[in-house]
């Protein structure tokens, strides 16, 4: 592989991360045919902008040559107290149908659901074998960001990450992706896995998006744009969000942009009468960010256009929905 590809392909793959474990085997994983990758996703609820956000990364990863898995990993769901089996696995197929929906290449992505392979026998035996390395307040701290119950964790949350190292070995992960709230469950599999004679993954962290008012994006709060909101709903969202001028720290708007349009998007135009100086159009993050934060573009403006690009990016998942729900 010519260096400039590899650097290319490098650049595309850490657009946007927020970390690489490590970026040296990275490179070298870049240079091995076709490496294979995957995410996991607790079916537990609707889609919203902050799956797209690990949607796009694996897009990314397809666009440099990797071969994507997406793990519905339902019984990690049942061990976080998620719902039935039953409940769990209706939810599952939505949750494909929008990935795929998202613009996730259907022909080179895998789906897989845990409950298909993790009740083996060696499966289960290493889950074990990898219990008796692993002291129980590590467990606990691997699980302190992805728990429903922190303050009194169940036996099943110190499995759950048991499980999610072996997966990673089981479907012959060569980079693991997530959010940075999975990083010590990723150190957990690159320190235990290879004592039970499997490869240690590369992993790559994904940012934790803010809610559409500043905080952490929660269920209960209700702060997040689900890909099946109504446009007019998205809109109106949008336009009550945070967004406070000449910021780019905290502001879920730019957030917008900088982790879902500018990837999806080679030019944006920003809409905005004659009398504020016409409509502006950017080819790079970089240059819009730099117009903000010097007031050239106003709150108003660039919510105008999150909401009609985001309204685009998830209309063919709406839809899907729509229709699956209505048959």
């Amino acid at each position: 592989m010519r260096t400039e590809d590899l650097e290319e392909k490098l650049r595309l793959v850490l657009r946007n991360a927020e970390e690489v474990i490590t970026v040296d085997e990275l490179r070298e994983l870049l240079k091995e045919e076709n490496p294979t990758t995957y995410v996991g996703y607790e079916p537990s609820g609707k889609i919203h902008l902050g799956h797209l956000l690990t949607v796009n990364k694996l897009i990314d990863l397809q666009n440099a040559g990797f071969r994507v898995i997406v793990l519905l990993a339902d019984v990690h769901a049942y061990l976080n107290e998620k719902g039935s089996f039953e409940e769990i696995e209706k939810i599952a197929e939505m949750n494909r149908i929008s990935f795929i929906s998202l613009g996730l290449d259907e022909k080179n992505t895998r789906f897989v659901l845990g409950s298909d392979y993790e009740f083996e026998r060696d499966y289960m035996l290493n889950v074990l074998k990898m219990a008796r390395m692993t002291t129980i307040n590590r467990g606990r701290r691997s699980m302190d960001e992805v728990s429903r119950r922190k303050a009194d964790p169940l036996i099943s949350q110190m499995i759950y990450p048991l499980m999610q190292a072996m997966d990673i070995a089981y479907l012959g992960v060569d980079l693991a992706v997530g959010g940075i709230d999975q990083r010590k469950i990723h150190m957990l599999a690159r320190e235990n896995l290879p004592r039970l004679g499997f490869r240690a993954p590369v992993c790559l962290h994904t940012p934790i998006l803010l809610g559409l008012d500043g905080e952490k994006m929660s269920s209960s709060k209700g702060n997040f744009i689900s890909i099946d909101d109504p446009p007019e709903l998205v809109e109106r969202k949008i336009r009550k969000a945070l967004c406070p001028p000449a910021e780019i720290e905290n502001n879920p708007v730019i957030q917008m942009f900088m982790y879902h349009i500018f990837p999806r998007y080679s030019r944006v135009v920003i809409e905005r009468e004659e009398k504020y100086g016409g409509d502006v159009e950017y080819n790079r993050f970089d240059e819009f960010r730099s117009d903000y934060v010097n007031g050239k573009i106003h709150p108003a403006d660039i919510k105008m256009a999150a909401a009609k690009y985001i309204n685009e990016l998830i209309e063919p998942a709406r839809k899907r929905i729509v229709k699956e729900v209505s048959d």
